[in-house]
């Protein structure tokens, strides 16, 4: 045989041991024992696959091997046949290897079911063999009636591998084989059979699934699924039996197998698009997501749902409450991926239904035993609430019931209802005096500071009547307790006995000591006094308190500013609608009597931590506006209007911002270039390998395929690992490929000597693993060699790969080449993401490593600068263009991204623009693992050192 035509395998790697002559294998071979024996031809199969396939070997085998009766010499000889060389160098078959044929015809008539099975399997591998194969077409077909089954399959795969190659050896095989599936009775080898018709004669196929249609429904799953397959690879042309291959599909829906319906559902969407088929077909779906107990299944499956959704439109939408049933799921993914579903279904005929049966699976979430009941309801709470901002009709309904979860103890569901009732409390002014009496009887109930701040700017901004300000101001002071706080925890104190506070800072304090070991070890003076009495302060900052004093009296002071923001707003608001002007300063001394409470009580005894600066400043601001009421009307309105307004603005650029994402989605596909070649699928030939579907024609058609890299980019990817007068220059193309890192190294023998036994061993740090070590060479003077290594990724970490050169230079000394370090960028591992603020502020609480990056930069943008550190680290900007607007000398803006491998990177960046023109501030970068946040510093750190070019 000529060279293109020999075949080509896996090097299979060696022990390093010295390998045995072919004089020693031969008598290992002619004198061993059977374990001997099986040791050595293992031994000679894999030299024959590395290259050294030893041809005087063959005539020793046929003797003493071939006679064996142990199975699994014959096993390993079917490994041999398939590889030695069957031809000499003059093309024709060897003579040994009628020897050879004899012994596979015997195996083939061989009264042993497994030795006939396992031969008939190794004919598959020889088929393109026709001269070895020729003496045993008759003993082959004669298999095909053998008694076992296990032949009787592989006999037929047999003579489907001889047919496929060398048609004119069993030229009746099709009418064959429809023969075969007319007496057959098992369903394994009717399957076997069916797939050969399928592959090799599809009128035959057809006929045959014609002659058992009535019986389909009932045969087995394997056949199912095979005549599934001809159906679709017959309807690719113009098939008259398509309306019989849909009343098929139809039956095959309702079998027992899931795989069978779900490529049954599939084969159906793709033969019609009848409304009444795609309805059978999203049924299927939804029964096989809710009767499957692999949730991967129920995750492949709903994306096919979604999929079909989205083409078909509204077709499906009266199955969403089918839809809905999959939520009893348990598996949060699931329910996740349902509910987007369940969300792009929705429509104005069914929303009151949808929100209804969420409502019912709000209550359940109540329950003791509900599983994973608090990240359940804050799903249904995200999803209530984009249900009815996108459907008004349906808001009244469910404000008031998720209004219930205020005081709930889980943060995250009780912050989506703050934020839902926000959103609805500004877009809806005709709910805003219900929402708000039901807030403030909700307030006793609220135990978390943020919701209190939520609650309390809603209460600020939309109490607009004189008789609920009144009402607001009474309930503030049922959830701050006893104003002023500073005066009632003394007395309380007083009343516990605090007095001796007073004095032990007299002279008369009798102290009795005694001596008390502290934790590191040192003595000190315990005084019975003083330890009472610090007790007894304890304890009355543990008694019970109303919730806001709580909070307070805990440290949270910006729960304190927000309410005085409130408060002070409350009070200026009543000025105007009022005429009562000794109603109104009373109310107005109200308010400052509880903001001057809240300072003093800060910098007192009582607190856990101190009253903060900025807290401090905001609460005196609001005390300033109110005692010169009228003397400020800028700063009035500053309160009462411009910061609804900028509310509004926030949330108007929310939904053009979520429009604009979703038009970029639609439109992004759609860009084709005027000059791309135009392929009609309906003019071009009809193949076998063709699909059915036309997804990847418009996948083509979109521009959606694989971007292809051009040569530019692949230089920029080559590292010099060597010196151009080092005895052997190196280089190594470096690509990316997912979680792998492909090296092409490059090696030129730049002497005039051979280098022997040369050796390029390479090393890594960080969470980089090597495969494979790269093989031993031979290099002749001024010779190349390339060679290929490939490391596997398994974090972003900055990784280095380093390496030396070994070889045996002249005299067989040997000699060394130390290679450059090739650092890995971790960009292309980091891409950017996005999160809602609360998603973020969540995580920079939770990460536990923080990398602060200090910026002293010439820019004198810091919008310039901001998109610089984007571009150097693949963020993406998560504070709204709005915020970043107009000129200010301060900039302060959020930043995001993901890793292939789901790591979170958070950013925050902080900086101002100096009096002499440049950037200077820092940037804080924050993740679960330390590598990602020091990676990206450096990264920063890196790039800031390069001169910029704007």
């Amino acid at each position: 045989m000529s060279g293109a035509d020999t075949s080509c395998y896996t090097v299979i790697f060696e022990a390093a041991t010295e390998s045995p002559s072919a004089s020693e294998l031969r008598q290992l071979l002619e004198k061993g024992s059977d374990e001997v024996k099986i040791d050595t031809l293992r031994r000679i199969v894999t030299s024959t696959i590395n290259g050294n396939p030893q041809p005087t070997l063959l005539m020793p085998i046929i003797q003493f091997v071939l006679p064996s009766r142990n199975k699994q010499l014959k096993k390993l000889l079917h490994f041999y046949w398939e590889v030695c060389p069957k031809y000499d160098e003059q093309g024709k078959l060897k003579q040994e290897m009628i020897l050879v044929v004899n012994a596979i015809r015997n195996d083939l008539q061989h009264p042993n079911e497994y030795i006939r099975g396992a031969t008939l399997r190794f004919l598959q591998k020889i088929a393109k063999d026709s001269e070895l194969l020729e003496p045993l077409i008759p003993t082959c077909r004669s298999c095909l009636e053998h008694r076992h089954s296990y032949v009787r399959k592989n006999a037929v795969f047999a003579v489907y591998s001889i047919y496929r190659e060398y048609e004119h050896l069993i030229p009746d095989a099709p009418e064959l084989m429809l023969t075969f599936l007319a007496a057959e009775t098992d369903s394994t080898c009717k399957r076997n059979a069916f797939v050969f018709l399928a592959h090799c004669s599809m009128p035959k196929a057809v006929e045959y699934i014609s002659s058992i249609y009535d019986s389909i429904p009932s045969l087995d799953e394997a056949l199912q699924m095979s005549i599934i397959e001809v159906i679709r690879m017959d309807c690719k042309n113009e098939s008259a039996q398509r309306g019989r291959y849909i009343r098929c599909i139809f039956d095959l829906l309702n079998v027992s197998s899931h795989a069978v319906k779900y490529e049954a559902a599939t084969t159906l969407t793709a033969l019609t698009q009848n409304p009444a088929a795609v309805k059978a077909a999203a049924s299927c779906y939804i029964n096989l997501i809710i009767k499957e107990s692999d949730n991967n299944v129920k995750l492949i499956v709903l994306d096919r749902l979604d999929a079909l959704r989205s083409r078909h439109g509204h077709v499906m939408d009266g199955l969403i409450m089918d839809v809905l049933q999959i939520l009893s799921t348990a598996d949060m993914e699931v329910r996740r991926k349902a509910i987007s579903v369940v969300l792009s279904m929705t429509t104005s005929r069914n929303v009151e239904e949808v929100v209804l049966f969420l409502k019912k699976q709000l209550q359940k979430t109540q329950e003791s035993d509900f599983d994973k009941a608090s990240e359940y309801r804050q799903l249904l709470i995200q999803s209530i609430h984009v249900t009815a901002i996108k459907f008004s009709e349906v808001a009244a309904s469910v404000v008031h019931a998720l209004m219930e979860f205020l005081g709930d103890t889980s943060n995250p569901s009780a912050l989506d209802v703050v934020a839902f009732v926000r959103e609805v409390v500004e877009k809806f002014p005709n709910l805003r005096a219900a929402i708000c009496e039901r807030l403030i009887q909700t307030l006793p109930e609220i135990k978390s500071g943020k919701v209190f701040r939520g609650v309390l700017w809603i209460l600020g901004e939309y109490v607009e009547t004189v008789a609920d300000i009144r009402e607001t101001m009474q309930a503030v002071r049922k959830v701050l307790g006893e104003i002023p706080i500073l005066a009632s925890e003394q007395r309380l104190l007083d009343e516990a006995g605090g007095e001796d506070i007073e004095t032990e800072k007299g002279e008369k304090a009798e102290v009795i000591g005694r001596p008390k070991v502290l934790a590191d070890g040192t003595y000190a003076t315990e005084t019975a006094y003083s330890s009472t009495a610090a007790s007894r302060l304890e304890a009355v900052k543990s008694a019970a308190k109303p919730p806001l004093r709580t909070l307070i009296l805990g440290g949270d002071f910006f729960t304190g500013a927000v309410l005085a923001v409130a408060l002070c707003k409350l009070a200026l608001r009543f000025d105007d609608l009022s005429k009562d002007t000794v109603t109104s300063n009373s109310l107005r001394a109200e308010a400052m009597l509880i903001m001057t409470s809240i300072i003093r009580v800060g910098q007192s005894k009582f607190v856990t931590v101190q009253i903060d600066e900025d807290s401090n400043e905001r609460i005196m601001n609001c005390i300033q506006t109110l005692s010169e009421l009228r003397a400020q009307p800028v700063v009035h309105e500053v309160f009462l209007s411009d910061s609804k307004v900028a509310f509004s603005k926030m949330l108007t650029a929310q939904e053009k911002r979520a429009l604009e994402k979703k038009e970029t989605e639609a439109t992004k596909a759609a860009v084709v270039q005027v000059d791309d070649l135009l392929t009609f699928r309906q003019f071009s030939k009809k193949t076998t390998d063709d699909a059915i579907d036309d997804d990847e024609d418009v996948g083509r058609a979109t521009g959606s395929g694989e971007v292809q890299e051009d040569f530019i980019s692949n230089l920029s990817r080559i590292a010099q690992l060597t010196g151009f007068s080092d005895p052997i220059y190196a280089e190594a193309y470096v690509k990316m490929h997912g979680f792998d890192i492909m090296l092409d190294v490059l090696l030129v023998n730049q002497t005039p000597n051979t280098l022997q036994n040369l050796c390029l061993d390479f090393a890594t740090l960080g969470d980089l693993k090597i495969v494979e070590r790269p093989s031993v060479y031979t290099i002749g003077p001024h010779g190349f060699q390339s060679i290929k290594a490939t490391i596997k990724v398994s974090s972003t970490e900055t990784g280095v790969i380093f390496g030396s050169i070994l070889w045996e230079g002249h005299n067989m000394s040997e000699a060394c080449v130390i290679l450059n370090d090739i650092h890995i960028d971790i960009m292309d591992y980091i891409k950017p993401a996005y999160c809602n603020e609360a998603q973020f502020r969540s995580m920079w609480t939770e990460f536990e490593w923080e990398n602060r990056v200090n910026v002293n930069n010439s820019m004198s943008d810091p919008r310039e600068y901001l998109k610089h550190v984007m571009k150097a680290t693949n963020m993406s900007c998560l504070t709204p263009d709005g915020a970043l607007s107009g000129e200010c000398d301060f900039l302060s803006a959020n930043m995001y991204a993901r890793s292939l491998f789901g790591e979170d990177a958070l950013a925050n960046l902080s900086i101002e623009r100096t009096e002499a023109g440049t950037i200077t501030g820092h940037v804080r970068i924050r993740s679960k693992t330390q590598g990602i946040a020091l990676s990206l510093g450096d990264r920063i750190t890196m790039e800031d050192s390069k001169p910029i070019s704007l």
